[in-house]
């Protein structure tokens, strides 16, 4: 079906690995960039002014004058609070710092609303880095009682070039020349099979929305999703309906309370839908739920896309589906991981109560 959307097949032989702590997150992040040796070609939603936002540009700076090719593009509106004095630090050193979807751009073409949600690192055009972490001590910081809870992924292997064009294509985007060193092959690779979903305003049609959808209405056995925002779309709350009145196992995992307070208030009602439909939701209670992955039967994905109208229709994103029994494995052990830290959802009683989640769900699209 996705080749329908113009997006190359899975390709075989790849490694895949679960980065699923902070800490692993961040050490692999930083040990990518310390052993590149010709580029590095970073795409972040943000890169916060922060300890661990300042370390991750500093070891780009130390990369680029060791004669590495740094390329770092970033979302203007996710990049607000960004390290300022490290960042001029990188392109002395000869990094070049770009930013998606400028403001007066982004007015200029009525593309205000449309962010570039994506985050990778490539290492010598050959090794990644992506997921659902942008790089800041929420997401890679030092453990401690409420700390987010995230994922990540290391990729090698021939589906690394999927992600360079991905790259290649939004920092073109960005006004940049784009200049592509030769690949390394890497050096590891096993039999994971994935595939690079991309979705946004530059894929025709809504490849994730749609695959997504089909996936779900025919899944059979379990459907089990992890998200921090739940705004989906009437097409997506209504497979999930459905799949759950089939008898299917529909498990969503949100965070109890998230970083964004009118999102967990708007998605009262479509919980409240899914739950009365037979959909079990389990709310993550000892701190943030960032994570963005799922398992429906044998196939998983991991990515930076929200469950959300923003994420499926408007924002910039890549989700990458895994096949193979191996790495479906891996994330349906961390979903075994998180459950012991969820309970089930309760429906919150009172008409004013259900009558202010219908008036939230009208701005779904915008939250």
């Amino acid at each position: 079906m996705l080749g329908k959307f113009g997006i190359p097949a899975a390709t075989g032989g790849n490694r895949f690995c679960l980065l699923d702590t902070p800490q692993t997150a961040h050490d692999r992040l930083l040990a990518m960039i310390l052993e590149s040796r010709t580029s590095i070609d970073a795409m972040f939603y943000a890169v916060a002014d922060d300890a661990v936002g300042v370390a991750f540009v500093h070891a780009l700076a130390s990369a680029a004058r060791r004669g590495v090719r740094v390329r770092l593009l970033m979302d203007r509106l996710g990049a607000l609070r960004r390290p300022r004095q490290a960042l001029a630090e990188l392109a002395l050193a000869g990094g070049t710092v770009k930013y998606a979807s400028p403001f007066l751009h982004a007015l200029n073409r009525g593309h205000l609303n449309l962010r570039n949600h994506r985050k990778m690192l490539i290492a010598d055009r050959a090794a990644v880095f992506s997921g659902g972490m942008n790089v800041g001590a929420d997401y890679m910081g030092q453990p401690k009682a409420g700390a987010w809870v995230d994922i990540a992924y290391f990729l090698e292997g021939p589906e690394a070039a999927r992600f360079c064009d991905v790259f290649d294509a939004d920092f073109g985007a960005s006004g940049a020349p784009v200049s592509q060193p030769d690949a390394m092959p890497a050096q590891t690779k096993t039999n994971a099979t994935v595939q690079l979903l991309p979705s946004g305003p530059d894929i025709p049609g809504d490849p994730l929305h749609d695959g997504l959808v089909y996936a779900i209405h025919t899944a059979e056995t379990r459907i089990w999703l992890a998200t921090p925002y739940f705004l989906p779309t009437e097409m997506l709350g209504s497979a999930l309906a459905i799949a759950a009145r089939r008898g299917v196992d529909v498990r969503i995992i949100l965070p109890a309370h998230s970083n964004q307070r009118l999102a967990d208030f708007a998605r009262g009602a479509y919980v409240r839908e899914l739950a009365q439909a037979g959909c079990r939701v389990l709310l993550f209670r000892p701190g943030m739920m960032h994570a963005k992955c799922g398992v429906i039967d044998g196939l998983g994905y991991v990515g930076s896309a929200n469950f959300d109208v923003r994420s499926m229709l408007l924002n910039f994103e890549t989700t990458l589906v895994v096949f193979d029994t191996a790495s479906v494995r891996l994330l349906v052990d961390w979903f075994a991981r998180i459950a012991p830290d969820c309970g089930d959802w309760a429906a919150p009683g009172g008409l004013l109560r259900r009558v202010s989640e219908g008036v939230f769900r009208l701005g779904a699209p915008v939250l």
